[in-house]
């Protein structure tokens, strides 16, 4: 692309028949890249049109804040409208299919199916979010040590798949343009696989060594500590301390130089040994620190601290406004602000929100 004035996938053409989270975010990353989506939608809309959570006004079909998030810069067609001919040639002339795949397609067009599990063992089992934290291993850490875990709400498990299959779907559409790839290939991606990212040194691990995590409690994660979300005197920090040397300016932050250069602390399974030591002092400190305050400190002695913002606070962290991390999607019946694309470009800016098409209102065009 060498005319910087038109989008990055400008004359691609996106088709999502499925109708998931995951087939709606991996088709979201096309679209808010300047691609041509099209949902081919059912006459009752894709089941995303029906996700909590709701927004007071609008059309049934409009309420659904999750599937305005997951719709900018896309066209609705309503499937069952068109003709056979009409709706062979819309898919045929696409690049790339989202697919459920359970219909036939022809046999030169390329498409991407995003499944549970795919192919293999657990092929016909039942897949939801929840069951692909449990099946990955991350489940039986979470929560404190008494009773069942935790279990992660939303729908996180569905954006890694749908941000997993944009990553080779892109490579091949691209691909195909360039004349290094053939049209025709059936690409897959495995939601449950896509999870197993968070845990790879895990299953390492057990596969060395045979021993598993345990569940510590909140805010416990072995092999490193301290790791996770602590509260401060006025609002949350997030704290990861891996290297001696992180150790000990984490210690002369908080004013616990008496721990900084005991050797067992030099490491994080040391610490987490001790953590009945290491824990109180840390956390009557950061009761009466401002977390903004040692976020920026911390940035300055180079300790990976993070100021977490409640939902709330969000939309008023200064570096989420320069980076312009929230848009807005562009609803009938007004805006609502949502997360914009995750990475950014610079030459070809992706679109930040956008508009969010009613149900079939592209069908005409494509009659």
């Amino acid at each position: 692309m060498t005319d910087a004035t038109l989008p990055a996938l400008d004359g691609i053409r996106i088709v999502d028949y499925a109708g998931t989270i995951a087939s709606g975010y991996c088709a979201k990353c096309f679209a808010d890249c300047g691609a041509e989506v099209i949902d081919l939608e059912p006459s009752e809309g894709f089941a995303t049109r029906r996700l909590p959570p709701y927004l007071s006004s609008g059309d049934e079909s409009d309420r659904s804040a999750m599937h305005a998030y997951l719709s900018t810069n896309k066209r609705s067609v309503n499937r069952d409208q068109l003709d056979p001919k009409a709706l062979n040639r819309l898919i045929s002339d696409a690049h790339l299919i989202l697919h459920d795949g359970k219909e036939d397609l022809p046999a030169a067009t390329t498409s991407m199916t995003i499944e549970w599990y795919g192919p293999g063992l657990y092929e016909n089992h039942i897949g939801t979010d929840a069951a692909m934290f449990a099946m990955n291993g991350m489940l039986r850490v979470i929560g404190p040590p008494a009773g069942p875990p935790y279990i992660p709400t939303g729908y996180q498990a569905q954006f890694i798949g749908g941000a997993t299959a944009f990553i080779p779907a892109l490579a091949h559409v691209l691909g195909c343009e360039m004349g290094t790839e053939e049209p025709g290939e059936r690409l897959h991606t495995s939601i449950f696989e896509a999870m197993l990212c968070f845990t790879e040194p895990g299953a390492v691990g057990f596969y060395n060594t045979g021993l598993q995590a345990s569940r510590m409690g909140i805010n416990r994660f072995p092999p490193t500590y301290p790791l996770g979300v602590f509260p401060c005197a006025d609002g949350w920090l997030g704290i990861t301390v891996l290297t001696p040397a992180q150790w000990q300016s984490f210690c002369q932050l908080l004013n616990m130089q008496e721990l900084a250069d005991v050797p067992l602390f030099q490491t994080s399974v040391g610490r987490l040994e001790a953590l009945d030591i290491i824990e109180p002092k840390m956390r009557a400190v950061l009761a009466e620190s401002s977390a903004e305050d040692l976020f920026y400190r911390a940035q300055e002695a180079r300790v990976p601290l993070a100021r977490v913002p409640t939902m709330r606070e969000l939309f008023e962290i200064d570096q989420f406004q320069a980076r312009h991390a929230f848009s807005a999607a562009k609803l009938p019946q007004g805006e609502l602000t949502v997360p914009s694309i995750p990475f950014r470009l610079f030459r070809t800016p992706a679109h930040f929100g956008g508009k969010v098409a009613r149900l079939g209102e592209h069908t005409e065009q494509y009659r």
